[in-house]
């Protein structure tokens, strides 16, 4: 006999578990966050920003807060309305909250707030994680991913739209003050704001943070281009080998040099004159200054410079557009190159661990990778010395660095290669001197390997010989796997492809705090974040 169907009945009444942790089962994750976050971090720095005591109701428990955000992160939810709505709809968020309702300003003002008590989150997550045998740190590699940042292209500006807006903005204002003036009386609006309430966030101290921001850009280029040409004339003065003039300061040096030849051939001919004014009888026609062969040649190389550097401003112009731009919404934010094209956004920086921890991250504004070798080396030392004081004897691993506190092999893309980074002090390194395919090519290639695989200076060759051995290609092949997981799981599990917060502290803040979710839940999947676990690390 055919079954039938299960009832609907909408009106009958259920009588829920009197205790709220009965509302899911005992092996959901939520129990864990919670219980890590009350009992197994140190939170006083959320606690500490938080203003107790007074007149007016009882604030919400920092806590309670960080968990809705944490466990709202790691499900990809980063609008504070609809984690508003999850804690009056979502029986984890209810569980989290406690039968608590923080409105969705309440969780923007404390997310807001945060950053400076993130990096100590951030370690007292990593702390846990050793503590739990995680942190395996034989082999560690750096990577760098671009994240979108909380503006628009079409916000950028260059210079001079930025001091025709900021124009604009002080004809408006000095507008509205005589228009007050003639209604309220001189130096009175009629609705009065102190001082204070005025924020540099506002748009017209954002349009004068992004001209600050080109005009010690330009003071910056300017001074490195004057370093470059000093050195040149440095090496030029003591007969060593110069190349060419640094692009920028060809011109001036070229004129430099006319005017020290003209000045020699002047003071030669200064000094025949008095050689003849004594009796020394004269030998055919001398030629004089402009005429002189030096001269000429010297003044010919005056007119190539200016030809090459015309030609060059031309290309660069051509290259660059409108020249540098600035944002208007986050003027911290820089255009940033993608295999998909530009985004606006940062360029955040992580070092990763054999079993996908990010030990060390900082999110920057460089649009290149390589200048951040070396400090993010030294960061994840720092890192790589507090895993080994925390982890238990017993997580050690064999393919744990000596000593389990220092770092055996670092792994980094050819974004990284140079030979500053080849050579400045620190762990043994692998950097690729090319692109994957060519290092695969070289490596099974036993004649001489891929084409241009001259190029680079000492250290630089002697890294891609390096990689054409079987043991370095092999230890380099881990690159993608260790340093790119942890990326992909960041963007696409947890949906973290754009930043929420404006401006470089906030949304580095923001930034970390993401990378601490990782971790987070990096050691509940891996079977490292157990109850059992727990209670060990309480016992």
């Amino acid at each position: 006999m055919a079954k039938g169907y299960r009832p609907v009945d909408r009106d009958q009444v259920f009588l829920f578990p009197p205790d709220m942790r009965e509302w899911l089962p005992a092996g959901h994750p939520v129990h864990l966050v919670i219980a890590v976050v009350e009992d197994h971090l140190d939170t006083s720095a959320f606690h500490a920003r938080r203003r107790t005591g007074g007149a007016g109701a009882a604030g919400y428990d920092p806590d309670m807060l960080v968990t809705v955000l944490v466990w709202a992160y790691a499900q990809g939810v980063r609008s504070s309305r609809r984690m508003e709505e999850l804690c009056r709809t979502d029986v984890a968020f209810r569980l989290i909250c406690a039968g608590n309702l923080p409105d969705h300003s309440t969780i923007a003002r404390f997310r807001k707030d945060f950053g400076g008590a993130v990096a100590g989150f951030f370690t007292e997550v990593l702390i846990l994680c050793a503590r739990l045998g995680m942190g395996r740190l034989g082999t560690v590699a750096l990577d760098g991913t671009k994240v979108a940042a909380s503006a628009s292209k079409a916000a950028n500006r260059g210079e001079g739209k930025l001091r025709e807006l900021a124009a604009e903005a002080v004809a408006a204002h000095a507008a509205a003050d005589a228009a007050e003036d003639e209604l309220y009386g001189e130096g009175r609006r009629g609705d009065e704001v102190p001082p204070e309430a005025w924020s540099p966030r506002g748009r017209a101290g954002r349009i004068a943070g992004a001209l600050a921001q080109l005009e010690a850009g330009r003071r910056a280029a300017e001074a490195e281009r004057d370093a470059k040409a000093a050195e040149f004339r440095a090496r030029r003065e003591a007969g060593q080998r110069t190349g060419p003039a640094p692009a920028g300061a060809a011109v001036a040096l070229a004129q430099e040099n006319l005017a020290r030849v003209i000045a020699e051939r002047e003071a030669q001919l200064a000094r025949l004159a008095g050689r003849h004014a004594a009796g020394e009888p004269r030998r055919g026609r001398v030629a004089g200054v402009q005429d002189y062969c030096r001269v000429r040649q010297a003044a010919a190389k005056v007119e190539r410079a200016r030809q090459r550097e015309a030609q060059r401003q031309a290309a660069a112009e051509q290259a660059a557009g409108p020249g540098p731009v600035r944002n208007i919404t986050d003027p911290d934010s820089r255009l940033m190159p993608t295999r998909n094209g530009f985004i606006q956004g940062y360029n955040a920086q992580n070092v990763t661990s054999e079993d996908g921890l990010v030990i060390a991250t900082e999110l920057t504004g460089d649009t290149t990778d390589m200048a951040w070798f070396a400090p993010m080396t030294a960061r994840a030392q720092q890192a790589a010395a507090l895993i080994g004081a925390h982890r238990p004897a017993s997580g050690r691993e064999a393919g744990d660095a000596p000593g389990s506190s220092g770092i055996a092999l670092v792994l980094a893309d050819a974004g990284y290669c140079s030979e500053d980074n080849l050579t400045c002090p620190g762990p043994d390194r692998l950097i690729a001197a090319g692109k994957r395919r060519d290092l695969e090519q070289a490596a099974r290639d036993e004649s001489g390997g891929a084409a241009g695989q001259d190029r680079g200076g000492t250290a630089v060759q002697a890294m891609r010989e390096r990689l054409r051995t079987g043991d370095a290609i092999a230890a380099y092949r881990q690159r993608g796997h260790i340093a790119e997981t942890p990326h992909g799981h960041i963007k696409h599990n947890m949906g973290f492809r754009q930043l929420s917060m404006r401006g470089k502290d906030k949304a580095a803040a923001e930034w970390t705090f993401a990378c601490a979710i990782h971790n987070l839940f990096r050691a509940l999947t891996a079977g490292h974040l157990t109850p059992q676990a727990l209670a060990g690390l309480a016992g």
